[in-house]
């Protein structure tokens, strides 16, 4: 199978660092991507402003081959927005690995060729089938002798709904509900919520990122009102660890919120857990109602920014080692297990912790942590860094997972509802 090549699913950051290293290493990757451009998925925010710097952004391998270039590397202490971190890095870097990267081809299914996930004899000897549909709607199968998913989990946002499950009447409030950081800066945005009554639920950052658009907004925009809901009971750590926070711009961003909050731009409304979305008569506004009853009347847009979950449908016929609560691989699921933890640190992994019962398939990135927060791009790349190696057959440097992560500042058990 050593002639065969490493299909890796997932033209995004994390995905093109895996097929650098994979290059490096004298492998031959294959990048699937679903979408029509590389770095897809981040372009449904590219107004939002990450925290990490372009130093923490650009993968050592894909700087590398960036530099036979005429790539011009960025500022490493500026921070991007989503669109210069795929116009300066995500793309040039696709263009780079040339034809590698095919864009318009969507992942349906993984298996082992031959067999159903029932089937014992050939696992280990078989290659990997991979089916495939093309934009043109056409299907067909690739053998690889591993596959990389880092296909992340930006499609399958988490709902509403308090239980993991959507509200009742969720599905049928599309109109009035958004699942990702709205872009006030938009005109047409900006008249769907400007002066109207804005409900936020989530507690991430990237629920804090939220609060502090919307906020300006009603400062500008007279009648605008937010409520920002929150599952758990109290704030208590939401906002970060502030200047102790290891990443100044994710500090910042945390103590932007608790300005907000302080100076009562918007009205906190904790331990509401949503249970029904309900029409508030003939108005277009909804009502949003808990599982104990209590209600948020007069509401005219939802931000739901309650965290993703990883999409495992098309490795129906992969046999995965996933933990039962957090969807993760279930040797990483325990250094990064928010009930255990809230820190931004996790402990060095690789290609060990990566693994599943069957071999060579490798979920990474942020769909390696399964519905886990507190991802960051400097991970993703030093976990396909271990795991090229491994497959290279270098698994001293696989092993040797140096990992060393900025901490918010704010650490301790959470095990209380997010």
């Amino acid at each position: 199978m050593s002639t065969l090549p490493v299909v890796v699913v997932g033209g995004g950051p994390i995905g093109l660092a895996a097929a650098a290293q994979l290059c490096e290493r004298g492998l031959t990757p294959l990048v699937f991507e679903r979408g029509l451009a590389a770095g897809a998925a981040i372009s449904e925010w590219n107004h939002v402003r990450l925290f990490s710097s372009w130093a923490e952004l650009i993968d050592p391998a894909a700087r590398r081959l960036l530099d036979t270039t005429d790539w011009t590397a960025p500022d490493d202490d500026a921070y991007p927005t989503g669109q210069d971190w795929t116009d300066n890095y995500v793309q040039p870097l696709a263009a780079a690995l040339g034809d590698i990267v095919q864009l318009g081809t969507e992942v349906i299914g993984v298996a082992r060729r031959g067999r159903d996930r029932v089937v014992d004899a050939g696992r280990d000897t078989e290659p990997l089938s991979v089916h495939i549909r093309r934009a043109d709607g056409t299907e067909d199968r690739v053998l690889a002798q591993a596959v990389i998913d880092a296909s992340g989990t930006w499609g399958t946002p988490n709902p509403l709904g308090g239980e993991g499950l959507p509200a009742l009447g969720e599905r049928a409030a599309t109109e009035v509900i958004e699942y990702r950081v709205p872009d006030v800066d938009d005109p047409d945005v900006r008249d769907r919520y400007a002066s109207k009554h804005i409900v936020i639920a989530g507690s991430g950052h990237s629920a804090l990122t939220a609060i502090v658009a919307l906020a300006d907004l009603e400062q500008q925009a007279p009648g605008t009102r937010i409520s920002w809901v929150l599952r758990r009971g109290d704030v208590g750590s939401t906002f970060g660890g502030g200047d102790d926070d290891e990443l100044p711009a994710r500090g910042a961003l945390g103590l932007r919120a608790k300005r907000a909050v302080d100076e009562g731009l918007l009205t906190v409304v904790p331990g509401f857990r949503t249970a029904t979305i309900e029409p508030d008569g003939d108005s277009g506004r909804v009502a949003l109602i808990s599982d104990t009853g209590a209600r948020i009347e007069d509401v005219d847009q939802v931000v739901v920014l309650t965290g993703f979950r990883p999409d495992l449908s098309w490795l129906s016929e992969i046999r995965l080692g996933l933990d039962p609560v957090l969807q993760a691989p279930v040797e990483l699921a325990p250094l990064i297990d928010p009930n255990v933890h809230s820190c931004g640190t996790v402990y060095p992994h690789g290609v060990a912790e990566l693994s599943h019962p069957e071999p060579n398939v490798f979920l990474v990135g942020m769909k390696s942590y399964g519905r886990a927060p507190t991802f960051l791009a400097m991970t993703g790349y030093e976990q396909v860094r271990s795991i090229a190696a491994a497959l290279a057959g270098d698994h001293d440097a696989a092993a040797r997972v140096e990992l060393t992560l900025p901490e918010t500042g704010v650490c301790g058990g959470a095990g209380v509802p997010a």
